[in-house]
């Protein structure tokens, strides 16, 4: 129940505070640019054609109203756990523990996404080789992890430089190549069609939640977090849409749509194939550093689902010496490593931004009850956050919105569960 002792002796102990500005942006590109830009514009030219140009602008204006959400929540809680913590301490218990429970379970199967990528790309051998390259990349990041947050940081920060570096090469590529014109674009989807590509491509900004979620480790939360959400979400913005206007005019939605490697595709067909390894390597570092942020992430709200009680509290404890979720970051590379070995999830992308965008639903929900004292961006904003993510939401692909709502449910039926078993003991 929460409020009762910890049972693990490291859980009480506080995360170290070690992480300023520049590592907290780095932190959210990490997630961000690797998350999404070498999987998500497929997916969006399917449902929109060249309208994924839009859906993306649709995207990135709720990804802002999240990111001004939990920006404000986050410099007036600033511990690990994110929407969990803020739902717990604005709208009540079940809110927090649906928040965390959304975010847990759609992050969990994001990291088998982005490993299972980072291996198809590394390894273009046999399926067995390429999972077993995909744990062993899974079980090093979260070795990185224990070791404490800044090693998190300076990793990720090398992660990021790799990606930035392969995608410049990219777009360069695109723009002196022969074949890349206007006369690519294609047709524009209709309407809800733009909204599905959103919702998809929502999935790639969700990285700036990881900022929030560490909230504990960063100096001054409360002018840090603020600058930091809105920083790396407007640099990630500008990446994307350079990259997929780039990506439209060299090949062209309907490529694009029918291709696993969009960007890959996209490069050929300008005319500049020599820039495919570079692809391969850009999008292998980009995995891995979505990978690795993730991992530090789902970390720190399964550290304060435990704390909360909502969780087994053997996932509360933290490391002595590092200052990290070491029990958490370890039973998530377990998970996480069985889900590589056996499914094949690349295809997680909406059943992650579903869960996403209903921890989101949440944040934003959590910041509208804040009184004006608290209050750094205009209340109008949470609104259309709300509204947002929940119009996204419901535009999915249908397979994926029935997968996430069967696995949100179980959660808190299990919650319900446990609860009225615990009250009857």
């Amino acid at each position: 129940m929460p409020g009762r002792p910890p049972t693990s002796p490291d859980a009480g102990v506080p995360l170290a505070r070690r992480l300023g500005t520049f590592d907290a942006v780095v932190i959210g590109l990490g997630s961000m640019i690797g998350a999404g830009i070498f999987a998500s514009f497929g997916p969006a030219a399917r449902a929109a054609g060249s309208g994924l140009l839009v859906g993306l602008g649709v995207a990135a204006f709720v990804a802002y109203c999240n990111a001004t959400a939990s920006a404000q929540l986050a410099a007036v809680y600033p511990t690990s756990g994110g929407t969990y913590v803020y739902g717990r301490e604005r709208l009540g218990p079940w809110w927090g523990f649906a928040a965390g429970w959304a975010f847990v379970v759609g992050k969990t199967a994001s990291c088998a996404a982005m490993a299972l990528t980072f291996a198809t790309y590394a390894v273009p051998g046999p399926t067995w080789a390429q999972r077993l390259v995909a744990v062993a990349g899974v079980l090093a990041l979260a070795a990185i992890n224990t070791r404490g947050v800044t090693r998190t940081a300076t990793a990720t920060r090398v992660l990021v430089a790799g990606t930035l570096i392969a995608l410049t090469v990219v777009v360069m590529a695109i723009a002196t190549g022969e074949r890349a014109g206007d006369s690519h674009l294609g047709s524009v989807g209709g309407g809800y069609g733009i909204l599905q590509a959103a919702g998809l491509l929502f999935f790639a900004f969700a990285g700036y939640a990881r900022i929030a979620t560490m909230g504990e480790e960063v100096l001054d939360p409360a002018r840090t977090i603020p600058r930091a959400i809105p920083i790396a979400l407007g640099l990630t913005v500008a990446v994307y849409a350079v990259v997929g206007v780039s990506a439209l005019l060299a090949a062209g939605p309907s490529a694009l749509a029918h291709s696993t490697a969009p960007l890959a595709t996209a490069v050929k067909a300008a005319g500049a194939s020599y820039a495919v390894p570079v692809v391969r390597v850009g999008a292998a570092v980009a995995s891995l550093g979505a990978l690795l942020a993730l991992i530090a992430g789902v970390g720190r709200t399964s550290l304060a689902m435990a704390r909360g009680g909502d969780l087994p509290r053997w996932l509360a404890a933290v490391h002595p010496r590092y200052r990290v979720p070491h029990h958490a970051e370890l039973a998530l590379a377990v998970v996480v490593g069985v889900l590589v070995a056996t499914s094949d999830l690349r295809g997680v992308i909406g059943f992650s931004s579903f869960g996403v965008l209903v921890y989101y639903a949440i944040a934003n929900a959590s910041a509208f009850t804040q009184p004006p004292a608290q209050r750094r961006w205009p209340r109008v904003l949470p609104v259309l956050g709300v509204i947002g993510c929940v119009t996204l939401a419901v535009t999915l692909p249908l397979a994926s919105i029935v997968a996430a709502l069967i696995v949100l449910g179980v959660g808190l039926v299990g919650r319900a569960v446990s609860r009225s078993w615990r009250g009857r003991s």
